[in-house]
């Protein structure tokens, strides 16, 4: 058995939301809940938002802010300890047949807390940075034909790779940091909302030769007003 690989089952909750300003500005917001092995706790919290700039119907440019709270633990001590992120995305939507698809490319400067074990507390001690890449793809495949998908049943598949490109001395001492690659059924109620379940395979990189393989059952919605 390879002690240096972990295998975990968890939950995911996310609700990914975009609110119209005007014919080129939105504003993009979007919660996450994760939990940690077997559902026991509360994992990360993310809070993330953003400006949409929507340079044509297919194209969309935005620059944002996040915050994650997570759990990092330090033998048998825990705590929640957060993490900023500024970032910047280019989103490139196109139609293949019946099949909706996103192409969408994500720079993020991470701003990383060291932590250290203080009067028997975990406890930020400092800050540092990295830099990671993101690609991510999603399909939609509405399950009913339709001149213009507004209700119904639809499949989705996507995938998301992770990349270092700076400092990652700081993370995973590598270059790869995670994919995840998601299966999910979804109900379209109208032109704004979606909602979908489905699951998630998670593949994390960690130092050395060691790497987590999570399991995640996720319920996620999308909005757009």
């Amino acid at each position: 058995m390879n002690v240096s690989a972990q295998s975990q089952f968890s939950g995911w909750g996310a609700s990914f939301n975009t609110f119209k300003l005007n014919k080129k500005f939105s504003v993009h917001a979007d919660v996450q809940w994760r939990s940690t092995d077997e559902l026991k706790q509360m994992q990360t919290l993310l809070l993330r938002s953003g400006i949409n700039f929507h340079a044509n119907k297919n194209l969309i440019l935005t620059a944002g802010y996040a915050y994650i709270s997570n759990r990092n633990r330090s033998g048998n001590l825990s705590a929640y300890i957060p993490e900023h992120r500024i970032w910047q995305q280019l989103i490139y939507n196109h139609k293949i047949k019946t099949v909706f698809t996103q192409h969408r490319f994500r720079l993020e400067q991470r701003l990383l807390a060291r932590t250290a074990v203080v009067n028997n507390e975990l406890e930020k001690t400092s800050t540092v940075t990295s830099h990671r890449a993101r690609y991510f793809i999603r399909n939609i495949l509405p399950l009913r034909q339709q001149a213009s998908f507004t209700e119904g049943f639809f499949a989705a598949l996507q995938n998301e790779v992770f990349v270092n490109v700076a400092n990652n001395d700081r993370v995973n001492g590598k270059f790869f940091d995670q994919n995840r690659v998601y299966l999910a059924i979804g109900y379209r109620i109208n032109k704004s909302f979606d909602l979908e379940a489905g699951y998630m395979n998670q593949y994390v990189s960690g130092r050395g030769d060691r790497f987590t393989n999570n399991h995640i059952a996720q319920l996620a919605t999308y909005l757009r007003l």
